[in-house]
């Protein structure tokens, strides 16, 4: 029997691939059928970079997903700032907020489908504001999760302590049989204050790129 009985994984970054900040303006540029010139994509993630940097903005994104509508207003505040048009701010919202947009890595399958063959309960820990079931459903994934903990359904998100819990709760485990796995220290490394082991990995760089065998191996888990 395996000394951790429950696997808490992020999301974003370490179960799938995000694409740069140029793939997300010039799909969004082509889901609005505007312009997808090279020089109109440097002009938008200009102007997006910039207002990232704006402190009403960087203030909006604080507790951003608690709520669907603390996202969302987050992002309009985004969009003003970088003085871009509602047709196009409709569609680089729409492809934020779409998982299609965002690939599971290849060895997320056969990693879930390990560890829950070794008995180990799943639970998926993501600070979101759209229903991630869904897409797990559709990738053939969701039998193998035990517990969605989503943050904008408990309005609290990484680095709370409480979603940690939450998730702890849901799989009914103790912190140290639990290991946490995510992508961002500032956020998903906040666990250890919950007393949950935690692997933290690079984001994901590439979508075909595969480093979910780490926890495999701490798991006990051997191919």
């Amino acid at each position: 029997m395996p000394s951790i009985s429950a696997v808490l994984l992020d999301w974003r970054g370490t179960l799938v691939y995000t694409p740069p900040l140029t793939v997300w303006v010039e799909r969004s540029l082509r889901r609005a059928g505007l312009d997808t010139a090279p020089s109109e994509v440097a002009r938008i993630e200009a102007a997006l970079l910039a207002a990232f940097r704006q402190p009403e903005v960087v203030q909006a994104e604080v507790g951003a997903d608690r709520s669907v509508a603390r996202h969302r207003e987050s992002y309009d505040r985004l969009f003003a700032a970088a003085g871009i048009p509602g047709r196009l701010a409709e569609a680089l919202y729409e492809v934020e907020s779409d998982p299609a947009e965002n690939p599971f890595a290849p060895d997320v399958a056969p990693t879930l489908a390990a560890l829950a063959g070794a008995g180990i309960r799943i639970g998926v820990i993501s600070d979101i504001h759209f229903d991630l079931r869904p897409v797990f459903a559709a990738a053939g994934l969701n039998g193998y999760v035990d517990s969605f903990v989503l943050s904008y359904e408990h309005g609290v998100q990484k680095p709370d302590p409480a979603i940690f819990r939450i998730a702890l709760a849901e799989l009914g485990v103790k912190p140290g049989a639990a290991l946490m796995v995510g992508d961002r220290s500032g956020y998903d490394g906040a666990a250890v204050e919950v007393g949950i082991p935690t692997l933290l990995l690079p984001p994901l760089a590439d979508p075909g790129e595969e480093r979910l065998h780490l926890v495999s191996a701490l798991c006990g888990i051997t191919a």
